[in-house]
């Protein structure tokens, strides 16, 4: 068992606070009925792996300490683990990697952490269907490189790609930076293998390109954050590996000029694989992380790839429509373009000496640049520092909110919630979305009401019951019954 590398906690500081706290009256039967069902080695109760595995990358964590982490190694064990908190009313949260942000790998105090990391095998690769099947704990770049020789491949691309699983990328509908091309992990995913809450293994979906046979349940399975059953292995779509992939980089003195380039690009009606922008603080935190020298050549730069047979003429298309639109631009090639995009999904750093939450959220693209003008507007009203990355292709922004920690602090300053909140509701009203692919988990959940309605919340719970009447899985996640105002 491992925690994912380089992970800081975002929310809290020192470790788990469960000093003193009253130990839950399920763990201890909990705990001697998984070592009963299942090998020595799929359980652990040491207080280092359950502090490690009791939350995610958001730095959120329980109340109190879950009775065990089971990593079973066979869907049977997966299956047995379910019957156990079935007939002991125990909660069960599934994890991944653990990178989610969302806080939806939070543990509840007394339960059980079901880690599917060890469900790490690559079935089968088809590529006369262009289809892999592959279990939930296969980490999404090996899947990738796996099927590279076979001249495809898995178009997701988080940036967690080289630790993130598939798993979690499935419970997240998670994204990445070819997203305004090839779709979100959904429109990737073609059948499902899933434990159900009481133990029953279901099998959804079909291993074909269509497939219109009853309600959706594979659609309705991915996003659903470990709600409604424990996904256990997945059939995947593949796509050709393109023949040439084109990158342009192109550095403004205004956030304003490149959002201008994004708009172009937009009407330019081109299908580029990435438009990603980086604003300047984030071009900071690449340099001091880095040792680059990004932000002296700019106050936001702008990343575009086009990929396929046409990728050249495309971009040939895009350098004009920039330019036109007042921001020169230039074509890198070989290592200095991976350069760039590496330095694009894990350059920036973090602080450790600050109170650090990042927002996920999404607007309609015609919104994109208003958006990124209310965000710097929030920041300078709260006194927070602000960065911001975007997925300019699809409207999708992530937002870095931090602030110094100043001596005696045990928790976030109020203005770091408060700004997070501002960010969000702008969001909302320029018609767009609390969270483009992160999840919503529990951090997002104050703001679902305001989103989606009490009708349809009340429905999505209704299905949630349908899959599990017990409510054992993942209690505390979005779909639960928000208990007060943020």
């Amino acid at each position: 068992m491992s925690q994912i590398p380089g992970t800081t906690p975002v929310l809290v500081r020192g470790g788990p606070r469960w000093d003193g706290a009253a130990p839950d009256p399920r763990a201890a039967r909990v705990l001697a009925a998984l070592r009963r069902e299942l090998p020595a080695d799929r359980v652990r109760a040491d207080a280092d792996t359950l502090a490690a595995y009791a939350g995610d990358a958001s730095g959120l964590l329980p109340a109190g300490p879950p009775a065990a982490v089971a990593a079973p190694r066979t869907v049977p064990e997966v299956q047995a683990v379910m019957r156990i908190a079935t007939a002991l009313r125990a909660p069960v949260v599934v994890r991944g990697a653990g990178s989610g942000l969302a806080g939806g790998a939070t543990a509840s105090p007394g339960g059980i952490v079901l880690t599917t990391e060890a469900l790490d095998r690559i079935l089968e690769i088809r590529p006369e269907d262009e289809l892999a099947v592959v279990e939930a704990g296969v980490v999404t770049a090996a899947l990738d490189r796996a099927v590279t020789p076979h001249g495809l491949r898995y178009a997701p691309d988080p940036a967690s790609a080289e630790y993130s699983t598939i798993g979690g990328n499935i419970a997240t509908n998670a994204g990445g930076l070819r997203c305004c091309k090839y779709g979100v992990t959904r429109e990737s995913v073609l059948a499902l293998d899933v434990v159900l809450a009481d133990g029953t293994l279901m099998r959804v979906g079909h291993r074909t390109i269509k497939g219109v046979t009853g309600l959706d349940l594979v659609g309705l399975l991915v996003g659903s954050e470990g709600t409604l059953g424990v996904v256990v292995s997945a059939t995947l779509r593949l796509r050709p590996l393109p023949v040439a992939t084109e990158t342009m980089v192109a550095f403004a003195d205004s956030l304003a000029a490149v959002g201008g380039a994004v708009e172009a690009i937009t009407r330019a009606h081109v299908q580029p694989s990435a438009v990603e922008l980086l604003d300047e603080a984030s071009l900071r935190s690449i340099d001091d992380n880095r040792g680059t020298d990004l932000a002296s050549r700019g106050r936001a730069m702008l990343l575009v790839q086009t990929d396929g047979h046409g990728a050249a003429a495309e971009m040939a298309e895009l350098e004009r429509v920039v330019a036109a639109a007042g921001v020169s631009a230039r074509r890198v090639h070989g290592a200095e373009a991976e350069h760039y995009v590496e330095l694009r999904r894990s350059g920036r750093g973090s602080r450790r000496d600050a109170w650090r939450l990042g927002e996920d959220v999404a607007v309609p693209r015609s919104r994109l640049v208003e958006m990124i003008g209310a965000i710097e507007d929030i920041g300078a009203r709260y006194r927070v520092d602000v960065g911001c990355v975007a997925h300019a292709g699809d409207g999708n922004l992530h937002v870095g909110l931090s602030r110094p920690m100043r001596p005696g602090e045990a928790e976030p300053p109020a203005a770091v919630h408060a700004a997070a909140d501002q960010v969000v509701r702008t969001a909302l009203d320029l018609g767009g979305t609390v969270t483009g692919e992160h999840g919503v988990g529990t951090l997002k959940r104050p703001w679902l009401t305001t989103e989606l309605g009490e009708r349809q919340l009340d429905l999505q719970r209704a299905v949630k019951a349908a899959f599990d009447p017990l409510g054992i899985l993942a209690p505390d996640s979005f779909l639960a019954v928000e208990k007060g105002p943020r």
